[in-house]
């Protein structure tokens, strides 16, 4: 572990490049070197982005940290590989993930109450879980929606601020309410709540969020570092670049994550479209020309924004 906080900013749901269906070290090390050019302040490495249910335990800690290194201090890394329903299974991984050097291991929310059972089940498991690790171990939480979205309850949240463990939450709810009740419940803790959604963004940078940590960062990294840096200074900017990712947004609903790597080539970072999740094959006419687009788009953006 290098940071002791966790700083504000853009933290990208990191990708996994493949070659010849192995983990493409070469491509993976370019992709956080254009993140930190990108002006990311973090990667959140071993996520559903990066297809973590389709890694192995090997590879999920290999990529992890490949991503340290890679990174070597420029970059907060935070990572989950926390996939697996046995809760003995759990702990070995996030002994593993924490052994690789990462800031903080990032927990699947959902991982604790496997059958929507209730919060006294969830903080009963997390606790069965936690015991068994690494007390020195700095954690986040993520909402992954697989297998099923366990959002975090005010009573889950007042458990993590008294661990005392918890720093960093991926917030996915994209519920502007819970959002803001989330925040206020936060504020002055240490714990950081990150938004994975571009069209509530703004609204929460001003309510507090420490940044966004979602798919489009990927795509645009550097104009959401622009919206997180710039948003009071020049708010009528802001505005307008809030208005455009609102609707960029919505081209998650392609072929990702092979509509990343198309975009990603034609930006300079090269690496095969190939995907474990997806077939690649679904980057079809529709999906180029919709990233195109949106590429087009940022360079515009980018000109008009950023000069």
């Amino acid at each position: 572990m290098i940071h002791d906080t966790i700083p504000h900013g853009v933290y990208p749901t990191m990708i996994t490049p493949y070659k010849n269906n192995e983990i493409d070290e070469e491509a993976a090390r370019a992709l956080v070197e254009w993140y930190i050019q990108r002006g990311c302040r973090g990667v959140f490495a071993v996520c559903q982005s990066s297809e973590m249910f389709f890694l192995s335990l090997e590879e999920r800690v290999r990529l992890s940290r490949l991503v340290v290194e890679a990174a070597a201090g420029r970059l907060c890394v935070v990572a989950s590989g926390h996939i697996s329903e046995s809760f003995d299974e759990q702990a070995r991984e996030i002994d593993a993930i924490a052994a690789t050097g990462v800031d903080a291991v990032v927990l699947v929310s959902n991982r604790f109450d496997l059958h929507h059972d209730g919060d006294d089940v969830w903080i009963a498991n997390a606790e069965r879980v936690l015991s068994r690790v690494d007390p020195a171990i700095k954690f986040g939480i993520y909402e992954c929606p697989h297998h099923y979205k366990r959002l975090l309850t005010p009573k889950i949240l007042d458990w993590c601020l008294k661990d005392g463990r918890f720093r960093f939450i991926k917030d996915t709810c994209s519920d502007p309410v819970m959002l803001k009740n989330r925040l206020d419940q936060l504020r002055g803790t240490e714990i950081q709540l990150f938004n994975a959604n571009e069209q509530t963004l703004l609204d929460t940078l001003r309510q507090g969020a420490s940044g966004y940590s979602g798919v489009m960062a990927n795509f645009h990294p550097d104009i959401e570092a622009w919206l997180c840096d710039n948003y009071e200074k020049e708010p009528e900017k802001a505005e307008l670049a809030a208005n455009i990712l609102c609707m960029t947004a919505f081209t998650e609903s392609l072929a990702y994550p092979c509509t990343a790597k198309y975009y990603l080539n034609k930006i300079g970072v090269p690496m095969s479209l190939a995907a474990r999740s997806r077939d690649c094959k679904q980057v079809n006419a529709y999906n180029k020309a919709c990233v195109d687009r949106l590429f087009a788009l940022d360079e515009w953006m980018r000109r008009e924004l950023m000069k």
